[in-house]
């Protein structure tokens, strides 16, 4: 009997240490704090005053630019939220346009900016074709495609000429202007003869 208390003792010993691990492991767990799964909500995580971005093509050349007084990245939809906000477009081979609203919303990776809040597009003159200007409440710019459309009313003001009408499509690629719904167009003797056609409401190459 006596040559089996040390091996009791030993057992018992081991019992005791293997419970002590299990609760302190147990204790250590329930003590150190984890954090929570992260909320995924539209909230911006950062922000800049004077905000410039610039984008480039392949070689590197700037074909667009979004500027503005200040703005805030929200992570959720990885967008771009720009007050007072000014977006050039300069494609090789197509006229420059400007365009201004209060804010824009940038997102899709840069491929989609909407102007919202007295939105207005502005393409610069050039040999063939006078200034262009569209306003509404709100457009949206296709930079990549070169292509700005609304489905709200809009006037365009092309040179002499003007188009209202609820929903528009400019692909400044082609020069082709579509203006929907046209309640009101007045093309000047200039225009229609520079323009080659008969129904502006439709459908013009500005």
């Amino acid at each position: 009997m006596r040559d089996r208390v040390p091996t009791l003792i030993a057992f018992a010993l081991l019992v005791a240490l293997v419970i002590g691990t299990w609760w302190a492991a147990g204790y250590a767990q329930r003590a150190i704090p984890f954090d929570p799964p992260r909320r995924v909500t539209h909230e911006p995580d950062s922000w800049a005053d004077q905000f410039i971005m610039v984008r480039t093509d392949e070689q590197g050349v700037p074909i667009n630019r979004l500027e503005g007084v200040y703005m805030q990245h929200y992570p959720d939809d990885d967008s771009y939220k720009v007050t007072t906000a000014k977006a050039i477009g300069q494609q090789p081979g197509s006229p420059i346009t400007i365009g201004t609203s209060n804010v824009a919303i940038m997102d899709q990776g840069g491929s989609r900016i909407v102007m919202q809040g007295n939105a207005h597009l502005h393409r610069l003159p050039d040999a063939d074709r006078a200034a262009m200007d569209v306003t509404s409440q709100q457009l949206t710019l296709l930079p990549d495609k070169n292509v700005a459309f609304t489905d709200l009313p809009a006037l365009v003001v092309n040179g002499n000429s003007t188009l209202n009408g609820k929903g528009m499509r400019y692909d400044n690629n082609t020069r082709d202007l579509q203006v929907y719904s046209a309640a009101d167009a007045k093309i000047s003797g200039r225009d229609a003869e520079n323009q080659k056609t008969s129904k502006p409401s439709r459908k013009t190459k500005p």
